[in-house]
């Protein structure tokens, strides 16, 4: 038996989680007067359902092992970050196979890993291949959907791949996306150039959500129809955004969020440099970026142009709340519950009885931001900053 405390994210008040073998067996209210009523929030842990890397460890960088999974896994602990989806973008059909074996690997060495990782997210190479929507994923490696070839991904990752990015403008995508479907795995539209019958067909075929919409486009399209409107447009598709403050405008945040209400939520979409102090880095490709002191990543050689995002969802949750897009509480489940519903993940019943204590202590700091205080995963306190330590 463990008892956790802190103030309820939602209401406001002081309370006492019970926890016994993982789940949440009791949430008991504390009396203001109590010793525990200036405690940090409490909340359910955060998923994260697209993330290429974070502290200099970057997923699509080859050759790869499990050890750099289990570095990771280490690593978004300290983000709040409960549950994963670790991301693997465009890439040759060899690496792609090696990276779904290596997270495979990591999921069957360590306990704490295999829990960590909900699924594996497979963004590409089943997407567009024009300039714009690609975005930075290699043309070389852009092909059209292929069963046989996904299913050996498939088996390598050891059914874990829960989420497929691509373009339902391939001439087979339909069919793809059907089986895809039948197969429990979410389809998401992204780095697309498809029209809105595309779009249409593919959400009729099974595709369930938008990965980071309003990125990976075209920088002009017409006023209307376009792929961007169609996809808002679809009530049963989901959306996925990254809310930086960099890759979409405030009043895109707010219009995608009014209109998807439920179906809107955070991604943090991170690559490798995020966690990493400001300056100038090579990218996995060699390419030259700056990450600004604000905490845009750039390339050096167009500014105009982001290299990618460099925060993680407390970042996120924090900027839409700093931009009264938000309140923390609506932030805070577009990061944690609403992915776990759409995953179908047993988080998905967040901070409730019955449901497993995947939990984030954390305060606002007066000026807008998130401080992660502690993160149990499953009842196990996998981080914690020492002034928690010592509060106990």
């Amino acid at each position: 038996m463990q008892e956790i405390m802190g103030t309820h994210y939602k209401t406001g008040e002081s309370i006492k989680v019970i926890v016994n073998k993982g789940i949440i067996t009791d949430i008991c209210t504390v009396p203001d007067e109590s010793e525990y009523e200036d405690q940090w929030l409490i909340a359910p842990g955060l998923v994260d359902l697209q993330m290429n890397g974070c502290m200099g460890i970057d997923l699509n960088v080859f050759p790869i092992d499990s050890e750099r999974v289990h570095s990771i896994v280490r690593e978004v602990w300290k983000e709040g970050v409960t549950t994963f989806f670790p991301t693997i973008t465009t890439n040759s059909d060899a690496n792609i196979w090696e990276a779904m074996t290596a997270i495979a690997k990591a999921c069957e060495e360590d306990s704490s890993t295999h829990t960590t990782v909900g699924g594996i997210h497979l963004e590409g190479p089943f997407i567009s291949p024009e300039n714009g929507p690609r975005g930075a994923h290699k043309l070389e490696y852009v092909c059209q959907p292929n069963w046989n070839t996904f299913e050996r991904w498939q088996d390598a990752s050891g059914g874990r791949i829960r989420i497929v990015t691509l373009s339902p403008e391939w001439p087979n995508a339909t069919d793809f996306i059907r089986r895809c479907s039948e197969s429990g795995i979410i389809v998401a539209i992204g780095h697309t150039a498809a029209s809105p019958e595309q779009i249409r067909d593919a959400v009729s075929a099974g595709a369930r959500m938008a990965t980071h919409f309003g990125n990976g486009a075209h920088l002009t399209l017409p006023r209307h129809p376009n792929y961007l409107w169609e996809q808002l447009a679809q009530d049963s598709l989901w959306v996925s955004l990254i809310a930086d403050g960099f890759h979409l405008p405030e009043s895109f945040l707010k219009v995608v969020m009014q209109v998807k209400q439920e179906c809107a939520i955070l991604v943090s979409d991170a690559v490798h440099l995020s966690g990493m102090p400001p300056g100038k880095y090579f990218s996995h490709n060699r390419v030259h970026v700056v990450k600004t002191n604000e905490g845009r990543l750039h390339l050096a050689d167009e500014p105009q142009l982001l290299a990618g995002s460099a925060q993680m969802l407390p970042w996120g949750i924090a900027h839409l709340t700093r931009k009264k897009l938000s309140s923390l509480q609506e932030a805070w489940e577009m990061a944690s519950v609403r992915p776990s519903t759409l995953m179908n993940l047993p988080s998905r019943s967040g901070l409730q009885v019955g449901g497993p204590a995947d939990l984030v202590l954390f305060k606002k700091e007066r000026d807008g931001g998130i401080s992660i205080c502690e993160t149990y995963k499953q009842g196990i306190s996998r981080y914690a900053i020492e002034a928690q330590k010592d509060m106990f």
